[in-house]
C-alpha cells in the first residue's frame, strides 16, 4: 500500500483482515425494545404533565393530519389554541358564515398564508377576508363578488379546483386575486399590482411571455395551478370575453396549452404521483397513481422500514393514510410516535396528508380523479408488477450507504455505473433498478443483454429519448408540435434500425421484457415492429422533416426580412407543402401585392428624401417594420415640402395618412401608411392566419391518429430508455475493467454441485477506478456467518461496502468491480453503518464497530419447498 494513490492508502490492506466463521448469534428477545420504547415514552419531566405534554404535540399538527387522538372535525391546530371565549365564538360564527364544503379549503389557504415571509406579501395578507374561497374582502375596492363581475366569474372557476393557484387571463397579462396574488408574490417573485394601497384588494399577476416561468416558480414549490384563457376574436362592445379551463400545471406535469404553436421542445419534468398507504395483515401497503400516464401500481407486505424508504425516495404530489394505519395489528393501541408504527408516523408528521376510509384503490383513484377534475368515465391501467421470484427493495440506510441514493461523503453510484454523459431517464432508470431489483429472471435478461451489447462491432442508433408521459399528455391534449412529432419518428425508425441489423435484432428482442416490466405493458414482437414502421411512415408522409427546405420564406427588397420571418416561421416548415398547396399560394400572392402596394406607396417617398441633401436633423424616411403592431409603415419626419408643386413623390405623400393601432389609437407622430397598404396588409395577414390555422388543425388531427397507437409509443420509447442506460453502463464497465458475474440460483441442490454461497476474485472498492491501477483487490468467499476483525482504520467498513455494492450489481444483472465473480440470487441486502463513516473523505465508522453489519439473505432448497426460513450471509465487525 505504501505507493498506492487511493483514498484507503493509509489503512491495511483487505487481506490482513480476518474473515472467521461463527455460528448464528440468538435472536434478541422483544421484550428488550418495548422496554427501551416504555422509558423513553415516559421521559417526561415529573413537573410537567403528562396532558400538557400530549396537548403541546397536538397544537403542532396540521389539520390534514389528523392523527387518531385528535377530533375529526377539521381545525386550524398551527394557531395557538386559546381558552378565550371571544376567540372560540369567532371561529363558530366563521364556521356557520362558510359553507361547509368550502371551509377545509378555506383553512387550507389560511395556513399557507401564514407561512408568507416577505414584507410584501404578508401586507397583501392583512387585506385577506376567509370568508370565501378567493379571500377578497368585498368592503374594499374591486373586491365585489356580485354576479357579472369578474371576481364572480373567477369564483366559479376557483370553486372546482379549490386548492390550485388561479391565474385568470385578462389582455396581455394573467391575473391572481387574494389568497393566488399573496402566492404569486411570496413564490414567484411578482410585484403587488396597484402597489400596497390599502383600500384595494391584494391582486398580482404576469405578462403573458413571463407565464411558464411564473408557473414553474410555483410548482417547483408544491402548488399547482389552474389556467383561464380568454376566448380570442372579436367581442361586441360593452360585453366580457367568455373565457374557459385551459389546462393545469401540477408539480411534475406543465402546461401544455398552445405549445402546438411553438418550434421549440419542452422540458417535461418526470410525473409524480399521488401516493396511498394502508396496513394489512401482509404488513404495509402502498399504491401509487399517475394521472399523466392513467395508471396504478400497488405493492403488499412492505416493512415500516421499507415503507419510509419509498417514501423518501419518492417525490410524490399528494398523500393519502388509510384509517387503518391508526391502530396497531391487533386493532387496539393508537398511531403514536413511540412503539409500533413510530418510524412511519414520524415521516408522515412532518408532511401533509390527508385521511382515506374504504377500499383503498378505490377511492385513491375516486380522490385522483376529483383533484385533477377528470371525468368519472376515464380509466386507469393497473401496471403493478407481481413481487414473486424478485429481491426486496432496499431500505433507506443501506440505499444512502453505498450511493444508490446521493449521500454526503458516500461515492454515487451513477455516476460510477454511468459515463458522466449520461444523464436525464436512462440514470432514472438504473437508480429505480438498483432501489427495486428486478426479478431474477429479468435480471438475468439484462445481464444477457449486456454482454450481446460488450460484443457489438456495428454503428448504434442515437436512442432519441422521450418521457412517456410527455408523449401521453401531448397527444391526448393534441399539443404535440412538428418537433416533437420529428422526435417520435426518430423513436420508431431507431426500433427499426435494431430490427434490421442482424447483430442488434436479438438485443432488441431481449429488451421487450424488461420494458414490459417497466412499462406494463406486453405487446408482441413483430406487431412492434409492423406498427413503428406504420406510424413513421404516417409521420413521414405529413409532418416537414430536417433537411427538406421546399418552404421558403417570402423576400422582397422593399421590404424588411424581420417582417416575412416572424410572420411565416410560426407555421412554415412545419407539415409537407403538399398538403396546403392551395393555402400556401395565396400566401405568396398575398405577400406580392403587399411587396407592389409598398413600391407604389412608399419608394417615390423614400426616393424623394434620398435625393434631398440635408444637413443634420433634416428630412428623414424609412420603410420599417413595426413589429408590435406586426405591420410594415412608412416612418418620417419633416418630409413633406413647404411648397407643393408637383414633383415626384408629392403625390404619395398626399395619400399618407396616420398609423393606428388594432384599438384604433394613433400611433405615434412619425408613423405613415396608406388605404393601399394597410388593405394589402390585411390581406396578407388573413392569407397567413389561415394557413397557420390549417397547419395547427394538421397538427392535432396527427395527434389525434396517433392516440389510438399511444401504447406502442410508450413501449418504444421506454425500450430505447432502456437501452441507452445499458449501452452507457456496459460502455463504462469496460473501461474501468468489470466483470460479468455468474448468476446463480440459491436453491440450487447440493447433489448437482450447486453453491448457495458468494465467490468473488479480484473484488475492488467501487468508487475506485481498476483501470488506474489505484484499487487493492481481494478475495471473498461467503457461505454462513462471520466476524470480521481487524485495525481501526484497516478497511473492514470499506470491505463490507464493496461486498453490499458487488452483490447489488450482480442482482441487478450489471457488471461488477471484480476478477470473476459467483453472485447467488439474493432476496434481501441490508448494509447498515454509522452516519458518520465517508469513504470519499477517508473516514471510517471504526469508534463504534460493533454497530456495522452486513446482511445477505437468500432461500435454501428446502426453504423453497417449505416456504419458511431464510439461510442468512451475514459479516459482523470487531474492533
Amino acid at each position: 500500500m505504501a505507493g498506492t494513490t487511493s483514498l484507503l492508502s493509509h489503512r491495511i490492506p483487505w487481506k490482513s483482515l480476518n474473515l472467521k466463521r461463527i455460528p448464528s448469534p440468538p435472536p434478541v428477545h422483544n421484550n428488550m425494545c418495548w422496554v427501551a420504547a416504555k422509558s423513553v415514552a415516559f421521559s417526561v419531566p415529573r413537573w410537567c404533565s403528562i396532558g400538557l405534554h400530549t396537548h403541546f404535540l397536538l397544537s403542532r399538527r396540521h389539520f390534514a393530519f389528523s392523527t387518531p387522538w385528535q377530533p375529526k372535525k377539521i381545525n386550524c391546530s398551527k394557531e395557538r389554541k386559546s381558552t378565550s371565549t371571544k376567540s372560540a365564538k369567532k371561529v363558530r360564527e366563521l364556521k356557520d358564515d362558510l359553507d361547509e364544503k368550502n371551509y377545509p379549503h378555506i383553512i387550507w389557504w389560511k395556513e399557507k398564508m401564514q407561512t408568507c415571509m416577505k414584507t410584501s406579501s404578508s401586507q397583501l395578507v392583512k387585506k385577506l377576508s376567509y370568508s370565501n374561497l378567493l379571500g377578497l374582502d368585498e368592503n374594499l375596492k374591486n373586491g365585489s363578488l356580485k354576479e357579472g363581475t369578474l371576481n364572480s366569474e373567477v369564483l366559479k372557476f376557483k370553486s372546482r379546483f379549490p386548492r390550485e393557484v388561479l391565474l385568470c387571463r385578462v389582455g396581455e397579462f394573467y391575473e391572481a386575486v387574494g389568497f393566488d396574488a399573496c402566492v404569486l408574490v411570496e413564490y414567484a417573485g411578482l410585484n403587488p399590482m396597484g402597489g400596497l394601497r390599502s383600500d384595494s384588494i391584494p391582486k398580482a399577476g404576469c405578462p403573458v411571455v413571463n407565464l411558464r416561468q411564473t408557473l414553474d416558480d410555483l410548482t417547483r414549490n408544491g402548488f399547482s395551478v389552474c389556467i383561464v384563457e380568454e376566448v380570442q376574436g372579436p367581442t361586441q362592445a360593452r360585453s366580457r370575453k367568455s373565457r374557459f379551463i385551459s389546462g393545469h400545471a401540477h408539480p411534475g406535469s406543465p402546461y401544455v396549452f398552445g405549445l402546438v404553436e411553438d418550434d421549440h421542445d419542452l422540458e417535461f419534468p418526470e410525473p409524480m404521483p399521488v401516493v396511498g398507504i394502508s396496513r394489512s395483515a401482509k404488513g404495509y401497503f402502498m399504491v401509487q397513481v399517475l394521472e399523466t400516464m392513467k395508471t396504478f401500481s400497488s405493492e403488499d407486505g412492505l416493512t415500516e422500514e421499507a415503507i419510509v424508504t419509498k417514501l423518501r425516495t419518492c417525490h410524490y404530489h399528494h398523500l393519502y393514510l388509510h384509517n387503518s394505519l391508526k391502530n396497531n395489528s391487533s386493532g387496539t393501541s393508537n398511531w403514536r410516535e413511540f412503539g409500533e408504527g413510530g418510524l412511519l408516523w414520524s415521516e408522515c408528521n412532518g408532511r401533509h396528508f390527508e385521511w382515506l376510509e374504504g377500499d383503498m384503490i378505490n377511492e385513491i383513484l375516486f380522490r385522483v380523479k376529483e383533484l385533477y377534475g377528470l371525468d368519472e368515465k376515464v380509466t386507469f391501467r393497473n401496471v403493478t408488477v407481481a413481487s414473486e421470484n424478485r429481491p426486496r427493495s432496499l431500505h433507506l440506510g443501506t440505499a444512502s450507504q453505498i450511493g444508490a441514493i446521493q449521500t454526503e461523503g458516500i461515492p454515487f453510484l451513477l455516476k460510477i455505473l454511468l459515463p458522466s454523459n449520461c444523464t436525464g431517464l436512462p440514470a432514472m432508470y438504473v437508480r429505480d433498478l438498483l432501489l427495486n431489483p428486478p426479478a431474477y429472471a429479468i435480471a438475468s435478461t439484462i445481464q444477457e443483454i449486456c454482454k450481446l451489447m460488450s460484443n457489438v462491432s456495428c454503428s448504434i442508433p442515437q436512442f432519441t429519448c422521450i418521457s412517456p408521459s410527455k408523449l401521453v399528455k401531448l397527444l391526448e391534449l393534441r399539443e404535440a408540435n412538428h418537433v416533437e412529432f420529428c422526435k417520435i419518428k426518430s423513436v420508431l425508425d431507431e426500433i427499426l434500425q435494431l430490427y434490421k441489423d442482424s447483430e442488434l435484432n436479438e438485443i432488441l428482442r431481449l429488451l421487450m421484457d424488461p420494458t414490459w416490466v417497466s412499462t406494463g405493458l406486453k405487446i408482441d414482437f413483430q406487431t412492434l415492429v409492423n406498427e413503428c414502421e406504420s406510424i413513421s411512415h404516417r409521420i413521414g408522409e405529413l409532418i416537414s422533416l430536417d433537411g427538406e427546405n421546399d418552404q421558403k420564406t417570402s423576400s422582397y427588397p422593399n421590404i424588411p426580412n424581420d417582417f416575412f420571418e416572424e410572420m411565416e416561421s410560426s407555421w412554415k416548415n412545419r407539415v409537407k407543402k403538399i398538403h396546403l398547396k392551395e393555402s400556401y399560394e395565396e400566401v405568396d400572392k398575398a405577400a406580392e401585392a403587399l411587396s407592389l402596394a409598398v413600391t407604389e406607396d412608399f419608394l417615390p417617398i423614400i426616393s424623394r428624401i434620398k435625393a434631398t441633401t440635408a444637413p443634420f436633423g433634416g428630412v428623414r424616411g424609412e420603410i420599417t417594420y413595426a413589429r408590435e403592431h406586426k405591420s410594415v409603415w412608412f416612418k418620417g419626419k419633416r418630409f413633406a415640402p413647404s411648397v407643393w408643386a408637383n414633383t415626384p413623390g408629392e403625390e404619395q405623400i398626399k395619400q399618407l395618412k396616420p398609423s393606428i393601432d388594432s384599438k384604433g389609437r394613433k400611433v405615434g407622430e412619425e408613423w405613415f401608411t396608406t388605404v393601399k397598404v394597410e388593405n394589402a396588409l390585411t390581406r396578407y395577414h388573413e392569407a397567413g392566419a389561415n394557413a397557420k390555422a390549417m397547419v395547427l388543425e394538421l397538427l392535432r388531427g396527427l395527434s389525434t391518429e396517433l392516440q389510438d397507437k399511444i401504447n406502442v409509443l410508450i413501449f418504444a420509447s421506454m425500450l430505447l430508455v432502456i437501452a441507452k442506460a445499458l449501452f452507457a453502463h456496459v460502455s463504462e464497465g469496460k473501461r474501468r475493467r468489470w466483470v460479468f458475474p455468474i448468476l446463480i440460483q440459491s436453491h440450487g441442490s447440493k447433489e448437482k454441485g450447486e453453491i448457495d454461497g458468494m465467490k468473488i476474485t479480484g473484488l475492488s472498492p467501487y468508487w475506485f477506478d481498476a483501470a488506474e491501477g489505484s484499487a487493492v483487490v481481494n478475495t471473498i468467499e461467503m457461505k454462513s456467518i462471520f466476524l470480521l476483525t481487524g485495525p481501526n482504520g484497516g478497511g473492514k467498513s470499506s470491505l463490507l461496502r464493496s461486498i453490499c455494492a458487488a452483490a447489488l450489481f450482480g442482482i441487478c444483472g450489471f457488471m461488477v468491480p471484480a476478477e470473476s465473480a459467483i453472485i447467488p440470487q439474493f432476496d434481501s441486502i441490508m448494509l447498515h453503518m454509522k452516519s458518520y463513516d465517508s469513504p470519499s473523505d477517508g473516514k471510517s465508522s471504526f469508534q463504534e464497530p460493533h454497530q456495522t453489519a452486513l446482511f445477505l439473505w437468500m432461500k435454501s432448497a428446502e426453504v423453497q419447498k417449505q416456504q419458511k426460513g431464510h439461510v442468512l450471509l451475514e459479516v459482523l465487525l470487531k474492533p
